[in-house]
């Protein structure tokens, strides 16, 4: 008995559907890269090279001289801005949180030497 071609287009429909909702780790090799950019007064971070999860949702900046995490708010893409204290001369630590939900720190990044353009390697996410 064959089936009618309406069950059949459905039933390719629906594992066609499945088969693209399945999500896989993004192992990648390195660390997760800091690109720095703006101007001493507006700090514009790109995040690339992110493993597991994949997609950033939430990251924070500390510097040497301030002992706190300070929110960073999602520019556009994967650009990730901070208006606050100046951080320029100061050593920068990012934490960095994937929609999955795991955090990583990366300590002492950039140095108190960086310059904006300048692109560093911090730690990354284990899967």
């Amino acid at each position: 008995m064959r089936l009618p071609v309406v069950c059949v287009c459905v039933c390719v429909f629906v594992w066609v559907l499945l088969l693209l909702c399945y999500r896989v780790a993004c192992v990648r090799q390195g660390g997760l890269r800091f690109t720095i950019n703006g101007n001493p007064w507006f700090l514009l971070v790109l995040i690339t090279n992110v493993g597991g999860a994949g997609d950033v949702q939430q990251v924070s900046v500390m510097s040497s001289e301030l002992d706190w995490w300070m929110p960073m708010r999602q520019n556009w893409g994967q650009n990730w801005q901070f208006e606050g204290p100046i951080l320029y001369g100061q050593s920068l630590s990012f934490m960095t949180t994937t929609s999955d939900g795991q955090t990583v720190v990366s300590h002492n990044v950039a140095d108190p030497y960086w310059e904006f353009g300048q692109t560093f390697e911090g730690s990354q996410f284990e899967w």
